[in-house]
């Protein structure tokens, strides 16, 4: 029996979209209303699937992806294993098409949701809004975009073109958590604890990027915990000596001395 569970993701239902397409976290696949994740034809398969899915804005060469399946050396019978497989795929994935010869390109049907595309447009609107500081706008998809990139990319397979989605899936996850931050803030209230949590999982992503500092320094402030945030800046100011030789950026300090100034007794 298929476990349905890695499809509803995001508090979604399987009712939600037809075509969906699941990349983050362990590979799904539902078409026209049939899950096919389980049909495809073994390991080269499923990679060969996720491939086409990840790129399917563009025509990939074959030679690219006999190099996906083959990262070492290819077999003899390398180009005839290639069709054999794409003719497996195209059977399993029906009325999903694979269009091409020497170029491909994976056809989904109209309406398909992937959610690697979805977690990069979502990122891309909310940088957008907090560009100007329109906190409402950007919440939401800042939240849609962790989501989804927190669950990795995979799961279960690997590959050089996989171990390069993950890092650019992890950088997005900072991004995104970049803007979840920012956008609690400028909406405060209740969302402080929102923006403490997103910056405590950036500085833990990226413990270099100021910008998770700066946002759990404010998210603390906001919460009256100034002596906290304090320790924040200085625990940041001694790494950065220790192991990078320089001092934070003018941006963090003149935070760090509004948060002096806020602490001086009146």
């Amino acid at each position: 029996m298929m476990n349905a569970r890695p499809c509803k993701q995001l508090g979604e239902t399987l009712a939600d979209t037809v075509h969906r397409v699941y990349l983050c976290g362990r590979l799904c696949a539902r078409i026209d209303g049939r899950r096919v994740e389980d049909a495809l034809p073994a390991r080269q398969g499923r990679l060969l699937f996720a491939y086409l899915a990840a790129q399917r804005a563009r025509w990939v060469p074959r030679e690219d992806l006999l190099t996906l399946l083959w990262p070492e050396s290819s077999p003899a019978a390398s180009d005839s294993a290639l069709s054999a497989l794409l003719a497996k795929l195209r059977r399993a994935l029906a009325p999903a098409t694979i269009e091409g010869r020497h170029e491909l390109r994976l056809q989904l049907p109209t309406g398909s949701w992937i959610d690697l595309e979805a977690a990069r447009e979502a990122l891309h609107r909310a940088e957008s809004a907090v560009a100007r500081s329109d906190w409402a706008a950007a919440w939401g998809p800042a939240r849609v975009s962790s989501h989804i990139a927190a669950r990795g990319f995979l799961h279960g397979l690997d590959a050089p073109w996989v171990a390069r989605m993950r890092e650019e899936l992890q950088e997005l996850l900072v991004r995104a958590h970049e803007c979840v931050a920012a956008s609690a803030l400028g909406l405060g209230g209740s969302e402080v604890a929102t923006a403490e949590r997103a910056a405590r999982a950036l500085v833990q992503l990226a413990p270099m990027r100021e910008s998770g500092h700066r946002a759990l320094m404010r998210a603390l402030m906001c919460g009256d915990n100034r002596a906290e945030a304090l320790l924040v800046y200085e625990r940041l100011r001694q790494r950065m000596r220790a192991e990078l030789g320089t001092a934070p950026s003018p941006a963090t300090q003149q935070l760090h001395r509004e948060l002096l100034q806020a602490a001086r007794p009146h």
